[in-house]
């Protein structure tokens, strides 16, 4: 039966103004699209370690930055506080770091200038970066975290080593990647899962800052016992925030991170005293030796990270061991740690002698030294200085993959 036109009038008038309503709706909630506000060109440091370049307020200098997840602030080397003659004031606030806890100090509202962008209102704590100076042979002025990264949609491209710094809002990702959907307060934490005598899923700080695969807190590796008891260790010196810490180093047999799977993944083991890691809530740090595999989209604004596998994706793992840490001091390149029992040890490098060269390089890089130093089962001459007496020495680096 046809209804009658004034019901069938007033249907259609309903209808539309339904629809109407329903789209002002959408236009209401529909965030405006991403912008590219500037792209700025970045080094890497052993462990890809990302150094970007920027000035700070109406100081000349160019400054030596870590991009650094891991970090819930922004920070300056107390050496570069004093040199840019900045005059910090006491807090009552404290950071932590594997290697100690420690109380900070602070530069306020201060502006940083990268190429085409200036961001205001940082307050920057201070910390002393001479370890990590030492460590990766660059100067470390300080390290951008939370309060940089909050504000931005940031693209970081290891392919073209380009970062892109963009405007938050609705943002199409590139195709055939994968979006995380991490929890982020002020820290990132990350579920993936890891597996060795048994398979455990878990969070994990998602830290660029840190130079490694992964690094597992002792007490995790005790209460889960996922790891193999039996499996073969190494013992190695690590670095961070209160100096120098003992770590075991062994090899994971595999990290699921979303659908990417990562296997014989080298591992460091620590005793988290300080609970950098948020134990239970978090079994460890995801570094960025796994991470600079992808091409990585960090949109803190909407909660997500977006990882699209770039040309380094299956690069091998560094598996060598030598059993010594080298160090830049003073403009010298010097020995650090020397395990022992490491074949370092046992062709009698001792901790504090003076490299010269490395297999005929004779460059005092440190760098290049290093990489020297990570080709497993190869032999390495070394021509070390001790007591103003020059003598070479010669040993097979091991691998810890069996």
């Amino acid at each position: 039966m046809a209804l009658p036109k004034r019901i069938y009038r007033f249907f259609v008038l309903f209808l539309l103004s339904f629809q109407l309503s329903a789209l002002q709706a959408q236009e209401v909630f529909v965030e405006p699209p991403s912008k590219p506000i500037t792209t700025i060109p970045f080094s890497q440091l052993t462990g890809g370690i990302v150094i970007l370049k920027a000035t700070l307020g109406d100081h000349p200098d160019t400054l030596n930055l870590i991009l650094d997840s891991g970090s819930s602030g922004i920070s300056l080397d107390s050496g570069t506080a004093e040199y840019l003659k900045l005059k910090p004031e006491p807090s009552d606030k404290t950071i932590r770091g594997i290697a100690g806890t420690k109380n900070v100090s602070f530069v306020y509202n201060q502006q940083l200038h990268f190429p085409g962008l200036t961001i205001d209102r940082l307050n920057f704590h201070i910390n002393d970066y001479s370890i990590l100076t030492a460590v990766y042979g660059e100067q470390i002025d300080g390290i951008i975290g939370y309060s940089v990264i909050s504000r931005y949609i940031i693209k970081l491209d290891y392919d073209s080593l380009k970062l892109t710094f963009c405007k938050p809002g609705s943002l199409r990702y590139p195709r055939g990647g994968y979006i995380l959907k991490p929890a982020i307060n002020m820290l990132v934490a990350q579920p993936a899962r890891v597996k060795d005598n048994t398979t455990v899923f878990t969070n994990f700080l998602f830290d660029l800052g840190a130079g490694l695969c992964m690094l597992l807190s002792k007490e995790f590796v005790e209460d889960s016992s996922f790891i193999d008891k039996k499996k073969k260790t190494w013992v190695k010196e690590g670095e961070g925030l209160g100096g120098k810490i003992d770590m075991q180093l062994l090899v994971m047999k595999e990290l699921k991170l979303g659908p990417y799977r990562f296997r014989n993944v080298p591992t460091f083991v620590f005793d988290d005293e300080n609970n950098v890691t948020s134990y239970p809530y978090m079994g460890g740090i995801l570094g960025n030796d796994i991470l600079r595999r992808f091409n990585v989209v960090l949109n803190y604004p909407n909660g997500e990270i977006h990882l699209l596998p770039n040309s380094h994706f299956r690069e091998p793992f560094d598996y060598s061991y030598s059993g010594i840490e080298l160090y830049l001091v003073n403009g010298i390149i010097v020995v650090g740690d020397v395990a022992k029992g490491s074949p370092a040890e046992v062709a009698g490098i001792k901790e504090g002698d003076e490299v010269i060269g490395i297999n005929k390089m004779f460059t005092q890089n440190l760098n290049q030294y290093k990489i020297a130093l990570q080709t497993p089962n190869e032999k390495v001459k070394m021509v070390l200085r001790r007591d103003q007496k020059l003598f070479e020495v010669e040993f097979k680096v091991k691998s810890i993959l069996r």
